[in-house]
């Protein structure tokens, strides 16, 4: 599978070497939360949109049930007691990316640090956090697993810059 953007080089500036602790599944989780705060059944339909525009191959389920998409509106007012909706997004081959639709106003989603492992890899996370950033004009963050008060995020996509960057330092190796 190509390259998400189809561009060549780096869209974030990030080196692996450098930020490699960031993406070690005993330090930060397996699966660290990324998200994009300030949101709104319109900005998750604009990225359910960026997700078929891209031709990016997922799966919706409610449950062990695999759907067709639905609208952003029809997943978010679900019941209360409902199971909350996934959707798993592959921006690469083994890449994976798996969003909840939890609430309207923040779009969450985990990635597996199994999966993102070199130079290449951050730069195919780079690019799908970039795509999305910038087509919502909001940073996209990324924080350890678990961190509910959204108050360690260690990199995200910086609007002003246009690029992902480091908001951490490096953990030592």
């Amino acid at each position: 599978m190509a390259r998400i953007s189809g561009q060549h080089g780096r869209v974030s500036g990030l080196v692996w070497d450098q930020v490699r602790s960031f993406f070690d599944p005993d330090l930060m989780g397996t699966l660290p939360d990324v998200w994009v705060t300030d949101t709104s059944v319109e900005d998750w339909q604009v990225v359910l949109d960026l997700i078929e525009a891209h031709g990016w191959r997922s799966e919706y389920r409610e449950g062990d049930i695999v759907m067709p998409l639905p609208r952003a509106e029809q997943m978010l007012s679900r019941p209360v007691d409902a199971e909350c909706p996934e959707l798993r997004v592959w921006p690469a081959l083994d890449v994976l990316a798996i969003f909840r639709f939890l609430a309207d106003d923040a779009i969450d989603f985990d990635v597996d640090l199994r999966e993102l492992q070199g130079q290449e890899r951050l730069d195919i996370l780079c690019e799908f956090i970039t795509v999305i950033g910038r087509r919502l004009g909001k940073p996209v963050m990324m924080s350890p697993e678990g961190d509910w008060d959204r108050g360690n995020p260690v990199l995200g996509f910086d609007v002003e810059t246009d690029r992902v960057v480091l908001l951490a330092r490096p953990w030592a190796d």
